[in-house]
């Protein structure tokens, strides 16, 4: 038995045989059911609390992590566990609709820049490298402040600011895809760009999409909570969990740590759940490294 199998218990070795799993694959399925077995509590959380805990008590105002309240209370009494959750769900709607934003953006620009001739490829490079050269953090402040501000505002800055990479990505694999014999015979035959692009070359790039997607994920949320932290686009009132960092960074020197620490734990773990969850799923897909 090898070190990595003794690591499994024998029901998850046994589920991973009988789906014809080795142990790398075991690992997973590990990843994917710790992902969504935190935010299954985290919405679980959230519905159960509902809107008790957001309302100041200032009978119980900075109290430290007790049975009572997990998280502790901010200055004004209110449940830092039910701030940090709330902040946790925006994080995630957010960081959800802008990641498949930027996707959708990204499969777009790149399939139509190794597919409509050398201008639109000229173009598209053109409008990466400009991106790519201006400071991430510059330019998400400028997209916000362009925007209008508010959460619209931070949605599209961070929608319209991850595009750049996964678009060299997926140009790159349909430029490989294009010299494939089904493509040229395809094009030789009259069909027009669209078709080829519709049904030969969409269906090969929906891996990377998805792996994209997730793997966009995580930096979504994290910049999300950056300029929430900058108190640049979302209302102060706003439980955002930014916002909870940013307010504890005045009350950390007085003592009352859990102000900070708790909240911005529950964000790294969230966090790196959807980057080890994007990580296997990429090691898995490529070829290369799907047997190590």
């Amino acid at each position: 038995m090898t070190q990595c199998a003794t690591l499994v218990t024998t029901p998850f070795r046994g589920f991973g045989r009988l789906l014809g799993l080795d142990c790398r694959r075991t690992r997973l399925l590990w990843a994917v059911g710790i992902c969504l077995g935190v935010f299954a509590g985290i919405f679980a959380l959230a519905a159960g609390l509902g809107t008790a805990g957001l309302d100041p008590h200032l009978a119980v105002r900075n109290q430290a992590p007790s049975l009572a309240h997990p998280f502790g209370t901010d200055p004004l009494g209110r449940d830092m566990l039910t701030r940090t959750v709330r902040g946790l769900l925006l994080s995630l709607k957010v960081g959800l609709l802008a990641s498949l934003v930027s996707s959708v953006l990204a499969l777009v620009l790149g399939v139509a820049s190794a597919t409509f001739g050398r201008a639109v490829d000229a173009v598209v490079n053109w409008l990466v490298d400009i991106f790519m050269t201006i400071p991430h953090l510059v330019l998400l402040i400028l997209i916000s402040f362009a925007a209008g501000g508010g959460s619209r505002g931070v949605i599209v800055a961070v929608a319209f600011s991850h595009w750049p990479a996964l678009t060299r990505i997926i140009r790159s694999e349909v430029l490989q895809l294009r010299g494939a014999l089904y493509v040229r015979t395809a094009r030789r035959l009259g069909r027009s760009h669209w078709e080829i692009a519709r049904t030969h070359l969409l269906p090969h790039l929906l891996p990377q999409f998805l792996i994209g997607l997730i793997l966009l994920f995580p930096h979504a949320i994290l910049h999300e909570a950056a300029l929430s932290f900058l108190g640049i686009g979302l209302s102060p009132h706003t439980p955002a969990v930014g916002i909870l960092l940013s307010e504890s960074m005045r009350h950390l020197s007085t003592g009352y740590w859990w102000l900070g620490i708790l909240p911005g734990a529950a964000l790294m773990l969230m966090v790196k759940c959807f980057d080890i969850l994007g990580t296997n799923i990429d090691r898995l897909s490529d070829p290369r490294t799907a047997q190590e």
